[in-house]
């Protein structure tokens, strides 16, 4: 028999949830994309409730706190790090499930509760970035939100653009957003 971590489920949900939508996430059709029963499921997750906090935990964790708890991206100059946190989100695909958490989260309270507080994070991690580069008040806050617009939206938005030229246009939003 086929074994199957609980990351593996956890990718597939979040897979299902971007293709299908939230309706999708049942034990019975994640187990039929994984070519296993669904028999399984059971030792990695209590129920389906259980699936989805940990699917939104895993995505908070995978796509969010490898920058934001990543020891390496608080330490030297800030503009490096800006730069390195854009690379990190182009290379790893870091927004890929952005619009379908924002759509489960307008559909579900708790859901919503918990999208808002890994926003909470991202924006506290880039507005201490832009704070050490000197911004303070409006401009901070302006910076801060154009940085989580700009990435959450480029995917969706471009994403039929080459890596080459998303690789190029990163230097410039630095340039942009780190000027005075």
């Amino acid at each position: 028999m086929k074994r199957v971590s609980k990351a593996e489920w956890l990718q597939t949900a979040l897979k299902l949830l971007e293709s299908v939508g939230v309706e999708a996430i049942r034990v019975e059709r994640i187990a039929r994309e994984l070519g296993i029963s669904k028999s399984g499921f059971y030792w990695h997750f209590k129920d389906r409730n259980d699936l989805r906090a940990q699917m939104i935990d895993y995505w908070a964790h995978e796509f969010t706190e490898v920058v934001t708890a990543n020891p390496l991206m608080r330490e030297g100059d800030p503009r490096t790090r800006l730069e390195q946190t854009m690379h990190m989100i182009l290379e790893h695909d870091l927004t890929r499930y952005e619009v379908p958490m924002r759509a489960w989260a307008e559909a579900d309270s708790d859901i919503a509760r918990r999208v808002k507080q890994v926003y909470r994070q991202r924006m506290d991690f880039l507005r201490q970035i832009f704070r050490e580069l000197g911004f303070e008040g409006d401009e901070l806050e302006m910076r801060t939100r154009l940085f989580v617009c700009y990435h959450t939206w480029e995917r969706p938005m471009f994403a039929r653009d080459s890596k080459k030229l998303l690789r190029k246009l990163i230097r410039r939003r630095v340039d942009l957003l780190s000027k005075k």
